[in-house]
């Protein structure tokens, strides 16, 4: 039932997407594509990666000099079920225009037919690959940063915390293999959670179970033995404030930068109605007929521990989230169910931990309002939302911007560390004042 429900709303989906590129003007499509095999994920199989680029891209490429551009790895929304790697080119082309990077969307793996962690499994494979093919490809291995919208907003941090793959870092007895890098996982994380017989819901509450052939920590624990994942090969570490991801099986090193997160959902151990109870506007959230189905597909087996560090970044280890890039761009909606739990993990991030926390929180707009399936016009404020984003970008990656009179200034050239990473409230920014 949930495969016949999944399949009805991602074709109406589809159809609202198809809308939404129509308003001029219209999104750029991607230059070409990549079909990568699975190697992370047990659940063996396929995914596409699509490549937006700068318009010079083809000719340098032809030329084969020296030319590296920076890269955005984006993952879309949908709550895991909907949504395809088309769905975010606008803010794919307003990147590539005004960052000059190229941008990678990610058509992961969708539930039910591939239930959690299969979609973070998929972000890491995305990334390694990208890592193994960069200099082909003319990408800058030092320049990466992650971007993501709702349940890819949610993968923007689950994804880098995959990738530190101190999972698998013990010995066959189960002994923890101590080093000095950032993000070993308590045995807390590890050890399965007590069983819950006879129980038929899933873990948040919804009500149609769906059987998997192996539970998430027996998965952990048959990979362990089997070495059948590539991520048992992964070393992530800090450096500087970036993070530095390499594999054993080649020298390549990948760096991200930092993390730009569009109303990301980052505590599931929130129920929907404790989400819902958190909204100041309840004719403006998403309706229960897709949170259900949401997490009916996704979150499953029905004993998933909900508070696992790929699920719930929000209440991930401190020493999981201190691995993490120091610089993250994260926005929020105001009447949006997921507002609350956002800001809490903004408050852990910027005040507990200390990252520069970059904070939008978007007025007067429900859950992804910018994706409306309006073929007249954008959505209002969406790009300009992008531009303040897109100008994050260019700090993270070391790009200087321009001003209103042509000069190029480096960022945060004389400015105090904390003073140019404060908190904004775009209700007061200048950009989000041009909408009104």
């Amino acid at each position: 039932m949930l495969h016949v429900q999944a399949q009805f709303w991602r074709v109406l989906m589809g159809i609202g997407m198809m809308l939404h590129r129509l308003a001029r003007p219209r999104p750029p499509k991607p230059a070409f594509h990549r079909d990568i095999e699975a190697t992370i994920s047990p659940l063996k199989g396929k995914f596409r990666l699509n490549f937006y680029v700068p318009k010079e891209y083809k000719r340098h490429k032809k030329l084969k000099g020296t030319k590296k551009y920076p890269v955005v790895i984006n993952f879309h929304g949908g709550g895991f079920v909907l949504g395809t790697a088309h769905d975010d080119a606008r803010w794919c082309g307003v990147v590539v225009d005004e960052v000059k990077a190229i941008v990678v969307s990610v058509d992961y793996r969708l539930a039910p037919e591939n239930p959690f962690p299969t979609a973070v499994e998929d972000g890491a494979d995305a990334v390694l690959w990208l890592a193994q093919h960069a200099d082909e490809l003319m990408l800058d291995s030092d320049r990466f940063a992650i971007s993501g919208f709702s349940s890819g907003g949610n993968m923007s941090f689950t994804v880098p915390l995959c990738l530190q793959g101190e999972l698998f870092e013990r010995t066959k007895s189960g002994a923890t293999i101590v080093d000095d890098r950032a993000g070993n996982v308590p045995n807390a994380v590890v050890k399965p959670p007590p069983p819950h017989f006879g129980q038929s819901l899933t873990p948040n509450g919804s009500r149609v179970p769906l059987i998997r052939q192996k539970p998430r920590l027996d998965r952990i624990a048959m990979l362990r033995q089997t070495g059948a994942s590539s991520l048992s090969l992964i070393s992530s570490y800090k450096e500087g404030s970036a993070v530095s991801v390499m594999t054993a099986s080649s020298n390549s090193v990948l760096k991200i930068r930092g993390i730009v997160s569009f109303y990301p959902p980052t505590d599931y151990t929130q129920t929907r109605a404790q989400r819902r109870g958190t909204c100041n506007r309840a004719d403006q959230q998403l309706p229960a007929v897709f949170t259900d189905l949401f997490d009916d597909s996704y979150l499953q087996p029905p004993a998933l521990d909900l508070t696992h560090p790929w699920l719930s970044p929000g209440v991930a280890p401190d020493r999981m989230l201190e691995a993490l890039p120091d610089d993250i761009v994260l926005f929020c909606c105001e009447w949006d169910m997921l507002l609350a739990e956002g800001e809490r993990f903004r408050d852990r991030l910027q005040k507990d931990l200390g990252k520069r926390v970059h904070y939008h929180c978007v007025p007067g707009v429900p859950h992804g309002w910018d994706k409306a399936p309006n073929p007249l016009r954008e959505s209002p404020g969406a790009r300009q939302q992008y531009m303040v984003a897109c100008k994050e970008l260019k700090r993270m990656f070391d790009i200087e911007d321009e001003d209103e009179d042509g000069v190029g200034h480096g960022h945060g050239e004389g400015l105090p560390c904390r003073q140019y990473h404060k908190s904004v409230d775009l209700g007061k920014h200048p950009l989000a004042q041009q909408q009104t």
